[in-house]
């Protein structure tokens, strides 16, 4: 049908190549949600573990004497998050400090720094922190995972 010295496409073809584009990308936007999604839900599991290991590390360390002797009511927990940024002087002649975290992380879902707290005194799906100290950390999204359990609950 073409003529010889015409070049280009025909109406037919362009439709048929910008609907295969399309699907393609139809189906591609669902699978890049789902990747940030699941990007989130690991940096979420690492930053509450990281949190909740240094928890347990200041717990210790109270225990077993090394940062003095402890605040009434913290059963020997920080008393806030910044506590194990800023560090806890310890017994020793020298008198270092001990830091049990570089910084306060980043919650991917809220992105702040502000997490749910709860005390040894509070319910476990509590979202009131009684102040005493900090026992557990949470995330504040009310966002859920694939299993439709709440973000706050991992």
């Amino acid at each position: 049908m073409r003529r010889a010295g015409q070049r280009g496409l025909t109406l037919v073809e362009l439709v048929v190549a910008f609907t295969i584009m399309l699907i393609l990308t139809v189906m591609a936007v669902p699978l890049a949600r789902v990747k940030v999604r699941t990007e989130k839900e690991f940096e979420l599991k690492y930053d509450l573990r990281d949190m909740r290991e240094a928890i347990d590390k200041y717990k210790e360390a109270c225990d077993l004497g090394t940062l003095g002797a402890s605040k009434q009511g913290t059963f020997c927990y920080p008393e806030t998050l910044e506590v194990l940024v800023e560090g806890v002087k310890t017994q020793s002649a020298d008198g270092k400090k001990m830091k049990f975290l570089r910084s306060i992380p980043r919650d991917p879902f809220t992105n702040s720094t502000e997490w749910g707290l709860r005390s040894m005194q509070d319910d476990v799906k509590s979202e009131s922190w009684s102040g005493d100290n900090v026992f557990n950390v949470y995330s504040k999204t009310r966002d859920h995972d694939a299993d439709d359990k709440p973000y706050s609950e991992w």
